[in-house]
C-alpha cells in the first residue's frame, strides 16, 4: 500500500499559520499585560496622590492649630514664637510609625522613605503690592517704599515704573484696553512684565495680599525695614533686626523709644507689631520627587480661614521651596 506524503507547500503554509497564531497570541497577551500594568500604575498614582494630599492637609491643620493658640495668647508676633520655628525635614515614619518601644523601624529601604518639612511665614514681613493701589492712582508713600526696595536689591528702576503702571491699568474698572489681569498672588506678578530674575530677588520681600496691610517691624527683613521707613539707612535697619532679636518690640511706640531718631518716620498706619496674614508651606519628599502645598491663612484673633491653597509636584534640590522658576 502506497503511503501519501503531504505536499511541501501545504506543510509550509501550516507552519506559517502556526507561527502567525503564536505571534498573535503573544501580542494579545502582551497588550493585556500592559493594560493591566497601566491600570495598576494609574490606581497606585491616584492612591499616592490622595495620601499625599491628606498628609499635607494634616500638616496644614497642625499649622492652623499653632496659629490659633498663638492668637489666643495675644501679644505681638515675632520670630521667637513657636509658629516661626520651621519644621526641619524629618522622616514621615518618625511621626506615624514608631514601634512600641519608641524606636523607629529602619528596615525600610532609603528609596522608599518619605520626608516631611514645612514652615509658617509672616506675610506682613513683606511689602504688599496691594498697598500701591489708591483708587485711580498709585499711592505715593507705597511707591516710594518699592523704589527704595529696588535700590536695596540693585534692580532696574525702569522695570518698577513699567510694572506699577501695568498694575494701575489692570486695577481700573473697567480695565484699560490690553491691560493684564490683576495679580492675586506673588507668582502672577510676571503678568505685569517683571522678569524671572527680579521675581526671584523680590520673593523674600514682596507679597500680594487681598487688602492693604502694615509691615510687621518684628519680622520684616532689613531690606523691607529700609524700604518702608523713609530716611532709614540699610545699616541702621540691620541694627533694628539685631535689637529685636534680643527683645521683640512691644508696640510701635516702643520702637521709637528704643531706636531713637532713626525711628522718627515710622507710623501706626504703615507699621505694626502684629500680623493677620500667614503663608503655610508643607513639603513631602520621596527620593528627588517633591509634593509642595502652600496656603494663605488669615487670622483674626483666634479665628483662622484659608484664603487659597495650591499643591503641585516638582523635581528640585532639597530644601528648595520657591515657586519662582529660578535657582534657589
Amino acid at each position: 500500500m502506497k503511503r501519501c506524503h503531504p505536499h511541501p507547500q501545504a506543510t509550509g503554509a501550516a507552519l506559517l499559520m502556526a507561527m502567525l497564531s503564536v505571534a498573535l497570541v503573544a501580542a494579545l497577551a502582551s497588550a493585556a499585560l500592559w493594560q493591566q500594568w497601566r491600570t495598576l500604575a494609574v490606581e497606585s498614582a491616584e492612591r499616592d496622590a490622595q495620601q499625599t494630599a491628606w498628609l499635607l492637609r494634616g500638616a496644614q491643620d497642625w499649622a492652623l492649630v499653632v496659629l490659633r493658640e498663638d492668637g489666643r495668647s495675644g501679644g505681638t508676633d515675632h520670630l521667637a514664637e513657636p509658629w516661626a520655628v520651621p519644621l526641619r525635614e524629618a522622616r514621615l515614619s518618625a511621626f506615624l510609625a514608631a514601634a512600641s518601644n519608641g524606636v523607629v523601624d529602619d528596615s525600610e529601604s532609603l528609596t522608599q522613605q518619605v520626608f516631611l518639612s514645612g514652615r509658617i511665614t509672616d506675610m506682613q514681613s513683606r511689602l504688599n503690592v496691594t498697598n500701591l493701589l489708591d483708587g485711580k492712582q498709585l499711592n505715593a508713600r507705597s511707591l516710594q517704599a518699592f523704589t527704595r526696595l529696588y535700590r536695596a536689591l540693585d534692580l532696574p528702576p525702569a522695570e518698577l515704573q513699567q510694572w506699577t503702571a501695568a498694575l494701575l491699568a489692570a486695577a481700573q474698572t473697567p480695565p484699560t484696553a490690553n491691560a493684564a489681569l490683576l495679580p492675586q498672588r506673588f507668582e502672577q506678578l510676571r503678568w505685569l512684565g517683571i522678569s524671572a530674575k527680579s521675581l526671584a530677588r523680590l520673593a523674600p520681600h514682596v507679597t500680594v495680599l487681598p487688602v492693604r496691610t502694615s509691615v510687621n517691624i518684628n519680622t520684616a527683613s532689613a531690606e523691607v525695614l529700609y524700604a518702608s521707613v523713609p530716611g532709614l539707612e540699610l545699616g541702621k535697619a540691620s541694627q533694628w533686626v539685631q535689637e529685636r532679636a534680643s527683645k521683640p518690640f512691644d508696640t510701635v511706640e516702643d520702637v521709637r523709644i528704643r531706636m531713637g531718631q532713626t525711628a522718627e518716620n515710622i507710623n501706626d498706619a504703615q507699621h505694626a507689631v502684629n500680623t493677620r496674614f500667614f503663608e503655610v508651606t508643607g513639603q513631602l519628599r520621596h527620593g528627588q520627587v517633591y509634593q509642595l502645598q502652600k496656603s494663605l491663612i488669615q487670622r483674626d484673633g483666634s479665628q483662622t480661614q484659608t484664603l487659597w491653597r495650591e499643591q503641585r509636584g516638582l523635581r528640585s534640590e532639597p530644601g528648595c521651596l520657591s515657586t519662582i522658576p529660578a535657582p534657589c
